[in-house]
């Protein structure tokens, strides 16, 4: 068996197999299938400020190779989550990180400054994809200006490892990861969705009440393998990988990429040990190679 440990800045995870936020809940939902020790890391459903009753229906849609999705960040805020599910889950033996979202750079510091505080929970992963209502809807993400302003003020007030998510919808995925690189993130984790939409051709309508909402899936995973590739060449922190990770043969590809760990979404509405199978999978890649730590693997990509 070879050795899975990996480390992002201060998170010493088990395994490099995380769940991706927006796909497993607040871990408790994943824990009925399994016990979710076993993997690296959970990225938790994204919280907000306050309540967020989310788009309306209907919100997914099946697309080939991937799905789409614009459920709207639905959740109670972050007081319920201290209140409510925080205690039921912070015993779990595994890095739990919340997904932390705003409207406003203050929203973002209200927020991280309630989550610092929370002795269970050893890092925040930064949505900077969310719409920054100052600038009229304009993501905080696709602008290095953008980007490292939430950056920076979240910085000053989280202690934490704070890893930051980038939005691939931009022009140079690298830079903005160099950007925020400069304001303090330990990790980025890279991609989130793209923005796409689909059509019901019968009816003449959008299948989704937003019209448009986030790809994800296979369908997108040879442009995210590419954009982790920029951004790992391009910062020195470590990279957290996404997009359409279906097996354990995905995740190597990622790794070798320059992935320092994987998040697992979309596969977990397929079937949701697929975690457990990658995680299996992984081992048996590294003996095969003769490889005695994943970390020999990361960044190995021949050229």
């Amino acid at each position: 068996m070879a050795d899975l440990r990996i480390d992002i800045h201060d998170l010493q995870l088990k395994n490099p197999v995380m769940l991706a936020s927006g796909t497993c809940g607040y871990a408790e939902e994943i824990n009925e299938f399994f016990d979710v020790s076993e993997l690296g890391g959970i990225f938790l459903k994204g919280l907000t400020l306050h309540n967020r009753d989310g788009n309306l229906y209907p919100r997914m849609a099946e697309t080939p190779s991937g799905m789409l999705n614009a459920v709207g960040l639905q959740n109670k805020g972050i007081d319920y989550f201290i209140n409510n599910i925080y205690p039921r889950i912070k015993h779990y033996n595994t890095p739990l990180i919340i997904n932390v979202n705003g409207s406003t750079v203050e929203d973002y510091i209200e927020l991280t400054e309630k989550v610092n505080e929370l002795d269970k929970i050893p890092a925040i992963e930064l949505n900077i994809s969310c719409p920054n209502v100052k600038e009229g809807g304009m993501a905080f993400g696709i602008t290095c200006p953008g980007a490292e302003a939430v950056t920076r003020e979240v910085r000053r007030v989280y202690d934490k490892t704070l890893i930051v998510k980038l939005s691939p919808n931009v022009t140079d995925v690298s830079e903005i990861a160099k950007a925020v690189e400069g304001q303090g993130a330990d990790s980025v984790s890279l991609v989130n969705t793209f923005v796409g939409m689909a059509i019901d051709a019968e009816k003449r309508k959008p299948l989704l009440s937003t019209i448009t909402g986030g790809l994800s899936g296979p369908a997108i995973k040879p442009i995210a393998l590419r954009m982790v590739w920029q951004v790992a060449k391009a910062v020195k922190i470590p990279v957290v990988a996404m997009g359409g990770i279906m097996n354990a043969t995905d995740a190597v590809e990622f790794i070798l990429a320059g992935a320092t760990a994987v998040q697992v979404g979309t596969a977990l509405f397929k079937n949701p040990l697929i975690p457990l199978q990658i995680i299996e999978g992984l081992n048996g890649y590294l003996d095969r190679h003769r490889m005695d730590s994943v970390k020999e693997l990361v960044g190995s990509l021949q050229v």
